[in-house]
């Protein structure tokens, strides 16, 4: 049974040191969606994520106002992008991939869609180095895809190659922030 101090104390923690849910998470497998044309694999991405999570913000907000503690964020994680997009043939064909991820996260209507990624502390595929060469202009064009690169880990060591090539284009992506942000007077560095 909850006493009345504790729920005194979980509203002191709301009120006065700003307590929340920082984020919900759905995830998703998308191994499922992989077809030999990739306007097929989009369309059965973007199709599948509107069908499971369509209901992912309404009921975390339902969920926020039963409990009264804000949920921050709403998103969404998916299989490695890296792995559904082995076909592809070209850094633009996994560009495409990520267009239909991001309308999905806006239809959906939630804040992060994440695994934009390649799995590479072992080794690197040809997909895996296309999808890196693509983050740049994926994270510049997107709203809500979020990327990352996973080089290296304590049990696999790091795939130096992959290091390379993520902090080479890691690089371009900054340099064109840096003159796009400059252009259009945002201070940023």
């Amino acid at each position: 049974m909850i006493t009345f101090s504790e729920v005194y104390e979980t509203n002191q923690m709301i009120q006065q040191e700003n307590l929340d849910v920082r984020t919900i998470t759905m995830g998703i497998s998308l191994l499922d969606c992989i077809d030999s044309s990739l306007q097929k694999t989009c369309d059965n991405i973007y199709d599948k994520i509107t069908r499971l999570a369509r209901d992912l913000v309404r009921v975390g907000e339902e969920i926020s106002k039963d409990y009264g503690i804000p949920i921050v964020n709403k998103r969404v994680s998916v299989t490695p992008i890296s792995l559904v997009g082995a076909a592809c043939k070209s850094p633009e064909d996994f560009y495409r991939i990520a267009a239909a991820l991001d309308r999905a996260a806006k239809e959906i209507g939630v804040n992060f869609l994440g695994g934009y990624t390649a799995l590479v502390q072992k080794s690197m595929t040809a997909a895996d180095r296309m999808l890196i060469e693509s983050i740049p202009a994926v994270l510049r064009d997107t709203e809500r895809v979020c990327s990352s690169v996973c080089v290296g880990s304590t049990k696999t060591g790091m795939d130096m190659d992959a290091r390379r090539v993520s902090r080479s284009h890691g690089r371009r992506f900054r340099y064109k922030c840096r003159r796009k942000w400059s252009r259009s007077g945002q201070d940023r560095a």
